[in-house]
């Protein structure tokens, strides 16, 4: 078949949390889901509770479920995309947020280009876009650096080298923690960092419970938070 009669890659953003889907997701995206029956998915319990919500009256016996997570083999994901070629468009869905960024996803897109399928990337919220908005820090020049090592005696080197990095740079410099690790990631901040440097923390994006703030490590320290198993976005800026 022609690459134009080739079904597309559509990149389905989902929520941040437990919300109604429609408060912070386009119309587009139901209207997207309605039309679309195979998808590649982080989690199929969760992927299929979102359809469900966003998109009610949609047969569940209709959707056709790839699972691509750390534990899927590279050799598989080809042929996720064989329905494309078929002609049928595909979803991709994250656990939270925009499919691709920070997210395995990226692989599926990365090998639909070079089957030469148009990819569609929807509106929807990310995390780490939002939280930058709202940090006050550089949008001109940031950088998303994932995960900290994990070794104390690595990472706490590593916050320096990023400290220097976005003092040099005049860089805003964001990260992400397993939640039930945040408030040890916090107290290495406060403990790593120099007093006068910038740390924005902003966890439960766009939930009831939303909490953003910005503060010199000097301020942090005088401050009280429990992060433990919320959802949190960290930026530093020196």
């Amino acid at each position: 078949m022609e690459a134009s009669h080739y079904g597309k890659i559509y990149l389905i953003p989902t929520t941040l949390g437990d919300t109604e889907p429609l408060e912070v997701l386009p119309i587009s995206i139901k209207k997207a889901i309605e039309r679309i029956d195979y998808f590649v998915v982080e989690n199929e319990k969760t992927a299929r509770r979102f359809i469900k919500k966003i998109t009610p009256s949609k047969k569940q016996v209709s959707l056709k479920l790839s699972v691509i997570n750390k534990y899927t083999d590279p050799m598989e994901l080809p042929s996720f995309l064989d329905p494309c070629l078929e002609g049928h468009s595909i979803g991709v869905i994250s656990e939270a947020g925009c499919p691709g960024v920070a997210d395995p996803g990226a692989d599926i897109v990365a090998i639909a280009h070079q089957k030469n399928i148009q990819v569609v990337p929807l509106v929807g919220p990310s995390s780490i876009l939002l939280a930058l908005m709202a940090s006050g820090f550089n949008g001109q020049n940031f950088a998303f650096i994932g995960y900290l090592p994990i070794d104390n005696t690595v990472r706490k080197s590593a916050i320096k080298r990023y400290e220097n990095q976005s003092k040099s740079n005049h860089q805003a410099l964001i990260c992400i923690e397993t939640p039930y690790r945040n408030n040890k990631l916090f107290e290495e901040f406060c403990n790593s960092l120099s007093p006068q440097t910038k740390l924005c923390i902003a966890c439960d994006i766009t939930l009831p419970t939303e909490y953003i703030s910005t503060k010199t490590i000097a301020d942090w320290k005088r401050s009280k938070i429990d992060l433990h198993k919320r959802p949190c976005i960290f930026i530093i800026q020196a």
